[in-house]
Parts: C-alpha cells; sequence; structure tokens
C-alpha cells in the first residue's frame, strides 16, 4: 500500500516512510492509496471472532502488504491485551467502552499499535545515538496515551506538549510522573498552540535535517487506522445480541481532533455496515458548522469539562474532505452533528446515572445524549465511551453529588512525582528546546 497527502504534493509513499515522517512534507495528512472493502464473508461470521481476530483480519488487509504476517499478528495481539466491552445503557443505546487499557482512556488502542509499528521499522536502522523523536500534543487523553504506549521503547523519546492548567490533573500525572524517554512540555497556551508548535516543527527544514522527527497524534497514520478496529468489534458484539439491532446501527462519537470518527469513516467505506455517524461537540463546534453551513471555520478553542475534545481547528477535518472528495452533500449524509454546553454535559451525565445507574465521563456524556436526541425509533446507537469517569475526579463527583472509586492503575499514576519543562507558545524557544 503506498500513501498520498490530502495536500496532493506528495504521493507514492511508503508506509514505512509515513509512519516515520508522521507529516507530509506539503504539509497534508498522509492517506492510503485506496481502502480495501472486505468481503461479505467477513461480516456474515464477524460475530464469531475475538477482538484480536477481527482487529488482525482488519489490519492485514490495511497493511499486510508492508510487514510480514508474524509481526503485524504480534504488534495486534500485543496492542489489544485488554478487553473493550458494550454494555446497554438503556433499550436503543450501548456505551462501547474504549477505557480499559493501560491508561483509561481509547488511544491507548492507537499509541500501543503506532509504538510497536514504529519500533518493528526503525529498530534495524537507528543507531544507539540517533533517536527518533516523537512530538505528541495532547487536550488530554492522547498525552498519556502515547507516553505509556512508547516508555522505554528504545531508539525513541517522546515530548508531550499540553496546555498548563487545561488538562485534567489525574491526565497529568500520567504523563509527567514517567521520566525516562518521556518528557512533558507545559505550554502557556492552549491546545491549538501545543498543536500548532508540533506542525511548524515537522515543516522547519532546519530542524529535520537535524534529527528525524515523527508525531503520535492521530496525524500519524499509526495512530489514527488502528482506532478503526473496535467499530468491527462494537458491530460484531451488537450482531451477538440482535441482527435487527445491527441493520440500523448508528455511531455516535465524542469528537475534538476527528481522528477517532475518521476512523469509524474509513471502517464503513470497508463495508462496516453503519447507517450513519453522529459526530458529538462540547462547545467548540467549526465541525457542526460545517455541517449546517459548508463553510470551515476554525478558530481558538474554548476550556470545557470534556477538555480533550477543547480543539478549534481539527487536523483531521482535511482527511474528512479528502475521504468525501469535498462534497459537503456526501459528508452530511453520512454523518450528523451536535453540541453540547458544560452545563448540558453534566446534565446528561446526572440524567443517565439516575435513570441507569451508569457512570459517564463528560466526554462519553456528549455521545450519549447525542444519541437521545438523534436517534430515530428504528434504530440502535452505540457511543464511544472514551474514557474513565475517574479520569475527570473533581468534576464528575461535583456533578453527581457523590464519591467515586479511583482504579488501581491511575492511583498509581497520582503518587508519581510531577517532572515537566514549562515552555511558551513561541516556536523559536521550542526550536531552541529541541535542538539542545
Amino acid at each position: 500500500m503506498l500513501y498520498y497527502s490530502t495536500n496532493k504534493q506528495e504521493s507514492g509513499v511508503s508506509l514505512r516512510d509515513v509512519v516515520i515522517k508522521g507529516l507530509a512534507d506539503d504539509k497534508g495528512l498522509y492517506m492510503p492509496d485506496f481502502i480495501p472493502v472486505l468481503p461479505g464473508e467477513f461480516y456474515r461470521n464477524i460475530d464469531k471472532m475475538s477482538l484480536q481476530e477481527i482487529s488482525f483480519y482488519v489490519s492485514d488487509h490495511l497493511f499486510g502488504e508492508d510487514i510480514p504476517k508474524k509481526d503485524l499478528k504480534q504488534i495486534v495481539y500485543d496492542t489489544l491485551s485488554f478487553d473493550i466491552p458494550l454494555v446497554k445503557v438503556n433499550d436503543s443505546i450501548y456505551s462501547l467502552e474504549l477505557f480499559h487499557g493501560p491508561t483509561l482512556a481509547f488511544k491507548d488502542v492507537g499509541a500501543r499499535f503506532m509504538s510497536r509499528m514504529l519500533s518493528h521499522f526503525i529498530r534495524k536502522e537507528t543507531k544507539a545515538d540517533d533517536l527518533v523523536h516523537v512530538l505528541v500534543a495532547t487536550s488530554g487523553d492522547t498525552g498519556s496515551a502515547v507516553a505509556n504506549g512508547f516508555l522505554g521503547v528504545k531508539g525513541i523519546h517522546v515530548h508531550v506538549l499540553y496546555p498548563k492548567g487545561l488538562v485534567s490533573n489525574i491526565q497529568e500525572s500520567q504523563f509527567t510522573t514517567l521520566g525516562q524517554n518521556i518528557t512533558a512540555l507545559e505550554v502557556n497556551g492552549t491546545f491549538d498552540d501545543c498543536q500548532a508548535l508540533v506542525k511548524t516543527a515537522f515543516a522547519d527544514k532546519e530542524l529535520n535535517a537535524r534529527m528525524k522527527l515523527t508525531s503520535a497524534n492521530s496525524i500519524n497514520v499509526a495512530r489514527f487506522l488502528p482506532q478503526a478496529f473496535y467499530y468491527f468489534h462494537a458491530y460484531a458484539q451488537l450482531k451477538k445480541i440482535s441482527q435487527e439491532a445491527v441493520d440500523n446501527l448508528v455511531i455516535c462519537v465524542p469528537s475534538g481532533n476527528f481522528g477517532n470518527i475518521t476512523a469509524g469513516l474509513v471502517a464503513k467505506r470497508m463495508g462496516l455496515p453503519v447507517k450513519r455517524f453522529i459526530a458529538a461537540n462540547n462547545r467548540n463546534d467549526v465541525f457542526l458548522e460545517y455541517l449546517q453551513t459548508g463553510k470551515y471555520n476554525p478558530r481558538k478553542s474554548i476550556p470545557t469539562i470534556a477538555n480533550a475534545m477543547d480543539v478549534g481547528d481539527p487536523s483531521n477535518f482535511a482527511r474528512v474532505l479528502d475521504l468525501y472528495n469535498y462534497s459537503h452533500e456526501a459528508i452530511t449524509a453520512d454523518i450528523s452533528g451536535f453540541r453540547y454546553t458544560d452545563e448540558e454535559i453534566a446534565d446528561a451525565i446526572r440524567q443517565c446515572k439516575t435513570s441507569s445507574g451508569y457512570l459517564l465521563d463528560p466526554h462519553g456524556a456528549c455521545g450519549y445524549q447525542a444519541l437521545k436526541d438523534g436517534l430515530q425509533s428504528h434504530e440502535t446507537g452505540i457511543f464511544l465511551e472514551t474514557a474513565h469517569p475517574a479520569k475527570f475526579l473533581e468534576t464528575v463527583e461535583k456533578i453527581i453529588g457523590e464519591k467515586i472509586e479511583i482504579p488501581l492503575k491511575l492511583q498509581a499514576f497520582m503518587q508519581g512525582k510531577k517532572q515537566s519543562i514549562t515552555m511558551s507558545k513561541n516556536f523559536e524557544e521550542f526550536k531552541k528546546y529541541l535542538t539542545s
């Protein structure tokens, strides 16, 4: 499989190169030359397959030409060493719990897959003193997933850029307490400022001539595409319950940088029988505005209680446009959207807990509420519960008025000592740090 840039100035690039480079030279995002359609037999038998079997089958069609099957299978099975259960919330809505990995967030899947794929490509060609530097901007969960996915991996150093004071204490502890080959950079700015620093670094020719840089945000193909796995798994789990339900399946994705929902759209292009998608936004609603008007107007992000979705210029919007050949009509045929304020998100958390006993995190609450507001009577909805509610401890406890149990995995992070470097949003300062 070869890859091209969404800016159309680069094409014919190998998987190895797109994984190591991250961002294309023309500042576009890489996309595969074609998206394979999986055979009908796969979908007829998918409910008899495990998460790992499904993911290996899908990854073999996406990456099998470029990685030996034995190595690819090892990458997939190492990545998915945890369960992703489908939980019934009410008669028509299910939660796909993506928070059972090491950092209790959905990004564990893509981050772990990428760390293993990148290691596969560089381990035979990188000298001990020739590091690959992974740059990752985070609005919350990406940083912890990437940091823990790459922790201790030889030949790689991870630099996590995060907005000062705009991630939860528990999220911060998951990437500032690790040490080893992980450095946390506390930026005086927003997530968009952090993302701009990363993108500018990739575009700086002098910097790239001096050091090997790559991204572990959903910018990177190896982070973005593996997120398609659990959409197939969700379908398989629901198919076990009801064929009628999967015949009218709607999937709702809490959306920030749009890598997650774009991976779902790729799964649909591969033949996954999803009727339509819903993109659930918080007050950062540039995509919803695009759906309604056909105009894309990126702007400065607004802090909310669903902080991992606080993105004012989602990178993967370029991939959505490319996937649908820039057709607003085609995009709106497959995707609808909803927007929620902090007050509405809090109400959704309270209502869901009262009516069903199910506790949502602020991001999953957007997905749950969008299904309540957008599902038709004959449809069944799955929303992605993207992180454990304890990662937003103070916010969730204040909303529901009671204490919640902190998983042991999170308690271990909270006991570590914070190590971070404070930095402005000035690129020259960031460049000086990298070259030093």
